[in-house]
């Protein structure tokens, strides 16, 4: 079975505005992207992906993602996740992808090992599995297949409307709880917490 992962990208030096109280313009596009470096190298990493596609207008961002080796596209027009999505999902899809998982950049906990539990959570031909924030409010990972199963409902509370698609359309839902896939960093209790995470794992490396 052909995986794509698709990793969908603000312009970096728009992204992580949530978080202008306590970082500067330059420090939140230098945590982006480190953050999508992250990512790729992530996804580069799991054996089960066949093919890594980032979709973002920044072209700084698309340059990154080329030198990880993945396939680029181009948004274009109003700016809106959905419809790119479903742009790089009809791309994936003309090159034979079976399924795909879309990504979020903001998941520094991250680990291959991660996402290759999420990905065999489910053996039904049809199904999505779907990982929820940490306040089970918004969608921070979603594995869909056939890649078209479930249109993309991503914004505010967009996990209970993924969740109800899915449903209206027959297919199985799994539902993975994870704390690598939970903290999202958008807002400062979130930056604070990674920074906690990761300050213990320096001090337990020692």
């Amino acid at each position: 079975m052909s995986v794509w992962a698709i990793v969908p990208v603000k312009p970096l030096k728009q992204a992580k505005s949530r978080l202008a109280s306590v970082l500067s313009l330059y420090e939140r596009e230098t945590l982006s992207t480190r953050f999508l470096a992250h990512t790729l190298e992530v996804l580069g990493q799991v054996r089960d992906i066949h093919r890594t596609l980032v979709v973002s207008r920044d072209s700084a961002a698309l340059g990154l993602a080329r030198k990880w080796h993945a396939y680029t596209v181009t948004e274009s027009g109003s700016p809106e996740l959905n419809a790119a999505l479903t742009r790089a999902t009809n791309v994936a899809v003309s090159f034979g992808a079976h399924a795909v998982l879309v990504m979020p950049t903001d998941l520094p906990l991250l680990h291959p090992a991660d996402v290759e539990k999420l990905l065999a959570a489910s053996t039904q031909p049809e199904c999505m599995t779907i990982a929820p924030d940490r306040l089970e409010a918004g969608t921070n990972a979603l594995f869909v297949r056939p890649p078209t199963l479930v249109p993309y409902a991503f914004g505010p509370g967009s996990f209970a409307r993924h969740v109800a698609l899915a449903n209206e359309r027959g297919a199985c839902v799994e539902i993975w709880h994870s704390p690598s896939f939970a903290l999202d960093v958008d807002l400062p209790a979130d930056l604070r917490m990674y920074q906690t995470l990761r300050q213990g794992e320096r001090q337990a490396e020692h």
